[in-house]
């Protein structure tokens, strides 16, 4: 296990891999474990960085940096200890939300963003996240396979104040605003069938700005790299080699990409 000590306290992070460095932030459920074949899918030519935000997985238990914020600090913190100088960043559920506040914030830094299960707004977010445990939540939203044991083993990791100080954070936050300021290539990745997030409606993807694009997984629930890895971990790939800068709508065109994911 590795370890960093940031602001007095200690952040678990685990690293795989060599080249261009990758950030993989976890959602409201697990840690950074359920990333693995994520990492693995990206190793061979990136070097990928995954941590637990606070109060989640084995980093410190500090309620006073529960807030979006506080998540925030401690990844520009972490970005600055690893020395890293540009990065893309994958952000999951309350990673993806971190991950877009982080890169409108050092837009010199985040080359990219792949935002998962993003929330359009406080409202599309189901409000068992108010009222069930960190272990309850990860019995209703994984799957019963291999893959996804990572995250159900170590949601009771998780100080479940870390969830609902996100959550209030959220209240406050107009989502949309964020992604139309937000000054790098997006794309955001939504399961069709997910019961903890609402996928963005009609008007929020007519709303979308031109750099910013939208994928929905029609086969998957709240973690759509578990529930259809090959799928997404080829669309992650072709999503990373993309030009710096170039519109990620382009993605949607390749009928290569739609044949290999199949």
């Amino acid at each position: 296990m590795s370890v960093v000590i940031l602001s007095n306290e200690m952040v678990h992070y685990e690293v795989l891999g060599r080249g261009r460095p990758i950030l993989f932030l976890h959602g409201w459920v697990g840690s950074w474990r359920y990333w693995i074949p994520s990492m693995q899918g990206v190793a061979i030519n990136s070097r990928a960085y995954a941590l637990d935000f606070w109060g989640f997985g084995d980093s410190a238990k500090a309620q006073a940096r529960y807030t979006l914020d506080e998540q925030v600090s401690l990844i520009s913190q972490f970005v600055e200890q690893m020395g890293i100088m540009r990065m893309a960043v994958v952000g999951h559920g309350l990673g993806a939300v971190v991950g877009m506040l982080y890169a409108t914030r050092y837009p010199e830094v985040v080359d990219r963003l792949l935002a998962i299960t993003i929330p359009m707004s406080e409202t599309t977010i189901s409000p068992r996240f108010r009222s069930n445990s960190p272990a309850e939540l990860a019995d209703w939203l994984l799957t019963r396979l291999p893959a996804t044991e990572p995250a159900r083993t170590d949601a009771p990791k998780c100080d479940a104040r870390a969830i609902q100080a996100s959550l209030e954070s959220l209240q406050s936050m107009g989502i949309h605003d964020l992604i139309n300021a937000l000054p790098t290539a997006c794309l955001m990745v939504h399961g069709q069938n997910d019961p903890a997030v609402q996928p963005p409606a009609l008007d929020d993807l007519a709303a979308l700005p031109e750099h910013t694009h939208s994928v929905l997984f029609d086969q998957s629930g709240h973690f759509p790299m578990l529930d259809e890895t090959n799928k997404f971990n080829r669309l992650m790939v072709d999503f990373f080699a993309l030009p710096s800068g170039e519109n990620p709508r382009q993605l949607q065109l390749k009928e290569e990409w739609k044949r290999r994911v199949r």
